[in-house]
């Protein structure tokens, strides 16, 4: 468990730092995201961006335990 949470605190910290290059990455843009823009605020929910880092994420730790 302790090296479960040090990878994911690593991972989270790469991210951060590469924050500015990973932003142009379009994934958060994929069709079946939901994106409602409204005078004043807005909502975006990224349907479909989680569904496929679920999978991706799945299909890792299968790999991984397997």
């Amino acid at each position: 468990m302790q090296r479960l949470l040090i990878a994911i605190g690593v991972v989270c910290l790469v991210a951060g730092v590469a924050w500015p290059w990973l932003a142009r990455v379009p994934w958060g843009r994929l069709p079946g995201d939901i994106a409602i823009e409204r005078d004043g605020w807005s909502l975006y929910f990224p349907w479909m961006t989680t569904l496929l880092i679920s999978a991706v994420v799945s299909l890792l730790l299968w790999w991984w335990r397997k």
